[in-house]
């Protein structure tokens, strides 16, 4: 029994370095990553809406949530929608992300009246219930969904469900990582948003 036991944990040993090299120092991840993007539609919309991703406890934006607000951002100024939606609770009780985003989304041009914040929101789900409220004044069914191509598996299927018409508009830029530590670290965006859409399609929210 106990060699038994012994060859399985070796087996799953091996398997883990066997990933873990092949994840590291191939072009996998980005292969996946590709594979399993959503195609960009971007077309007029009523609204951009751009999903939380994360901010510190001093209220500076993480480089996905930075990424994601300045494509916002330029889709905004391209003309695409005339309201720009900004998502993002806060961490330890610090500056929301929404509020970092808008001050961003201020600095470059998009006024004030033009912005809409939520900091309340914790998930995907909670952010489609809560745009579907703040755009219901405005009569807004067509948006531009803004967030990384893996999420929007997951994101654009709950925003339809919330009754609205989505185009997506990933954030990625799609340039091959070029280091181990960004390919692993790509291989575990890809993981966790694979995981969010089981939970979500096992849940029957999607």
């Amino acid at each position: 029994m106990g060699s038994r036991v012994d060859r399985v944990a070796r087996l799953i040993g091996l398997i883990g370095v066997v990933g873990f090299l092949v994840t590291a120092f191939t072009p996998l991840a980005h292969r996946l990553n590709l594979a399993t993007a959503v195609p960009a539609e971007l077309v007029p919309s009523d609204a951009i809406v751009v999903l939380g991703a994360w901010v510190s406890p001093s209220g500076t934006l993480s480089s996905e949530s930075l990424r994601r607000t300045n494509h916002g951002i330029a889709l905004y100024r391209r003309g695409l929608a005339p309201t720009l939606v900004l998502l993002g609770g806060s961490a330890s009780g610090g500056p929301s992300e929404a509020d970092a985003r808008a001050e961003q989304a201020r600095l470059h041009g998009v006024p004030a009246q033009a912005i809409l914040t939520e900091t309340r929101v914790r998930t995907t789900r909670e952010e489609a219930a809560r745009v579907r409220e703040l755009l219901q004044s405005k009569g807004a069914r067509t948006i531009l969904l803004v967030t990384n191509a893996g999420h929007l598996t997951r994101a654009r299927p709950l925003f339809e469900r919330a009754g609205f018409d989505v185009h997506p508009a990933p954030s990625d830029s799609f340039v091959e990582a070029s280091s181990p530590e960004s390919r692993l670290e790509l291989m575990r965006v890809l993981i966790r948003e694979f995981s969010g859409w089981l939970f979500y399609r096992v849940a029957g929210y999607i």
